[in-house]
């Protein structure tokens, strides 16, 4: 069984999507421009959670909601309405931080994992089943992002037991060279990887403009 950790914040307008909501306001002079980042923020997040949930249903996996920005209680009933009832909190520390936290979990159990965010409007059951494929062969699965990251990190069985070597620290969190960062920790660690497709997260009004009709 592989879990799948799905990365959320809840939508709450001057809270999420605030790059998106600077360009809304200032290059399209576009009033509620923090609402309607939020309502953008809502729909890649139920997005996500859509292709999580058909996935599940089509393969062995676990499935589990790693929310910021709610307490326990709150942050459990959102799970419910997304269809993704297997919830934990994201806790403190920069995404390098959280990311291990989310990991430590599959290592208690032996479990391999996937973590993806829910930036990303071109998301499908293929991009996810793909990567589930390749963990089956590699000790790291690496979605590309043409902002220089990554949208998917995935730890595979061998690797997620020993957590010393995740390729996790040191990673300038946030730049232009996270993806590359990675992939030279890896090459350190002599682990083998495998891409997932590339995807473009959606920070900007420019990665939004072609999903407009």
């Amino acid at each position: 069984m592989v879990k799948i950790v799905v990365m959320a914040r809840w939508p709450s307008p001057g809270r999420c999507k605030r790059r998106l909501s600077h360009d809304l306001n200032n290059v399209l002079g576009l009033a509620n421009s923090s609402e309607r980042a939020t309502r953008i923020q809502q729909r890649l997040t139920q997005h996500t959670a859509a292709v999580v949930c058909c996935v599940a249903d089509a393969m062995e996996i676990k499935p589990v909601l790693a929310v910021s920005g709610l307490g326990q209680n709150a942050a459990r009933r959102w799970g419910q309405q997304l269809g993704l009832p297997n919830v934990r909190l994201q806790g403190r520390g920069q995404l390098g931080t959280r990311l291990r936290r989310q990991l430590m979990h599959g290592h208690r159990h032996g479990m391999p994992c996937l973590v993806i965010g829910t930036d990303l409007p071109e998301l499908n059951p293929d991009d996810l089943k793909q990567a589930i494929e390749h963990l089956e062969t590699h000790d790291l699965v690496l979605g590309p992002a043409s902002d220089g990251g990554y949208w998917l990190l995935g730890i595979g069985e061998s690797l997620i037991r020993s957590p010393q070597h995740w390729p996790l620290i040191g990673i300038p969190w946030g730049g232009p060279t996270v993806l590359e960062a990675t992939l030279e920790a890896a090459c350190r660690q002599q682990l083998t990887w495998a891409p997932a497709p590339k995807r473009n997260d959606l920070d900007h009004w420019n990665d939004l403009r072609p999903w407009q009709g």
